[in-house]
């Protein structure tokens, strides 16, 4: 399960900033995670609560703000979002030529520190 490390990683960069900038305590943390990054959202959400204790983001919660796949199709030239995870084929023309814009993000956003 690469979620622990992610939310390992997670937990570190947002320490790491907010030990830097003087602050004690993370509130929040808002996350951006792509569906076809490969990220399972409930599987973070639960290593991030089991990895938290005994930190500065011990009462901290994580929102994430999931980003569909969109991308843009050579055959017909549309562009296309779709809530499916892994893209095959154009959903508009069933085209085998087309590239993925979005739905690869994994970002901390921003968060709350007090």
């Amino acid at each position: 399960m690469h979620e622990v490390s992610v939310a390992l990683s997670v937990l570190d960069i947002a320490a790491e900033n907010c030990k830097k900038a003087g602050y004690g305590r993370i509130d929040s943390i808002r996350l951006k995670i792509g569906r076809a990054s490969g990220v399972m959202t409930d599987a973070l959400l639960f290593a991030f609560e089991a990895i938290k204790i005994d930190t500065i983001a011990a009462g901290a919660i994580v929102i994430i703000d999931e980003i569909p796949v969109g991308g843009s199709c050579a055959g017909c030239g549309k562009d296309f979002v779709t809530e499916e995870a892994y893209v095959f084929c154009c959903p508009e023309c069933g085209g085998l030529s087309f590239k993925v814009n979005t739905g690869r993000e994994l970002e901390i956003i921003d968060m709350e520190v007090s």
